[in-house]
């Protein structure tokens, strides 16, 4: 908002200016009178800066009228002695004034020289800007900034995770570790039941779920599932993994193909949920893959349960064959517009032979 107001410092402001930022004066104040900025007070060296702050700036704070206080620090960098700026902006005062001080304060900093002031503070009331205002403004701007809800999850991942990389355990289906694949939780009991089962194909349908709480996987139920119920078994508000039996024809043959599923509603769940469902999802197949010799035809993640039509699980555990069927499919049918059109142009273009002939005859 520089110049903003067209307010500028006099001459002899700018040269006071000049002579202050070799460190000779502790305080400067500067009121605008007449739309101009001139100065209203000054403070010469006395004793170090905090033990003059109080002393010097809170008694030339009036309770009526804004001001710009500069106060020299006893610190330096490149440029020279730094500087605490402070704009004064009393309840009291007319709120024409308030608002021109307001637009002013970028054309003091800048006619002063920012690059000596270290930091800034506004204030309404002298304990705002007394030496303790002070000292809490910076312990404040040097503290981390508070963090969000998602910040704070985030956080107590990585809390947990580095629990979890701290216990020395020997891998197995009961034990929790930390490995490069991923965050693993031991599974229930009757989870390890269900993926036995399925095995041996007496189920069709597992849905499991993490318990953050825990840090185990618990077994969700078994209940009988055809492609139809698919979409049915998706929950809309929580992430689940998912082990479906597909039971199909595939070039004449009938297969029966364990497709793993995991959904994960989007933002409908915490952080905390997305990332651990996550971290633990590779883990968990491995665990199935290996210890229970489970095969696994195809890993699918979904975000809606909609998804989950016949169509779209053929084309995920048979892409290549599919695609290939379809661009052979497209392939004669381009053959057969190919030769159709050609079949149909060839008459065409005898017609209008013949009708130049004739043409050239009666033109003789």
């Amino acid at each position: 908002m520089a110049h903003q107001t067209g307010i500028h410092a006099t001459t002899e402001l700018r040269d006071f200016f000049a002579r202050a930022r070799n460190g000779s004066v502790r305080l400067i104040k500067v009121v605008i009178e007449d739309e101009q900025l001139v100065l209203g007070a000054h403070k010469e060296l006395s004793r170090r800066w905090d033990m003059d702050y109080d002393a010097f700036v809170l008694p030339l704070l009036d309770e009526q009228q804004p001001c710009y206080v500069l106060y020299r620090l006893d610190s330096q960098n490149a440029q020279g002695y730094e500087w605490l700026f402070i704009s004064w902006s009393p309840d009291n005062s007319p709120v024409r004034l308030k608002m021109l001080y307001a637009a002013t304060r970028a054309t003091v900093k800048k006619e002063f020289g920012g690059g000596h002031i270290k930091d800034e503070m506004f204030g309404t009331v002298k304990e705002d800007v007394s030496l303790s205002g002070y000292q809490k403004h910076v312990s404040s701007c040097s503290a981390p900034a508070p963090l969000t809800a998602a910040e704070q999850e985030l956080q107590q991942i990585r809390i947990n995770e580095g629990k979890v990389a701290q216990v020395k355990t020997e891998i197995s289906v009961e034990s929790k570790h930390q490995t490069l694949q991923g965050l693993a939780f031991p599974l229930q009991p009757d989870a390890q039941q269900a993926i036995q089962a399925l095995k041996q194909k007496k189920i069709n349908y597992i849905q499991l779920k993490l318990d953050l709480e825990r840090e185990t996987i618990d077994l969700v139920h078994t209940s009988p599932t055809e492609i139809a119920d698919l979409p049915k078994r998706i929950p809309q508000d929580s992430a689940r993994y998912h082990f479906f039996l597909y039971k199909h024809s595939h070039e004449g043959d009938y297969l029966e193909s364990v497709v793993f599923i995991y959904s994960m509603p989007g933002y409908k769940c915490s952080i905390k949920e997305r990332m651990l469902y996550s971290s633990c999802k590779s883990r968990l197949l491995d665990t199935v893959e290996q210890d229970f010799c489970l095969e696994i035809a195809k890993k699918i993640e979904i975000d809606d349960g909609a998804e989950l039509t016949a169509e779209f699980l053929y084309d995920e555990v048979h892409p290549k064959q599919h695609c290939l069927q379809a661009g052979l499919r497209q392939a004669q049918g381009a053959r057969g517009e190919t030769g159709t059109e050609a079949a149909d142009q060839r008459p065409g273009r005898e017609r209008r032979r013949q009708l130049d002939v004739d043409r050239g005859r009666t033109g003789q």
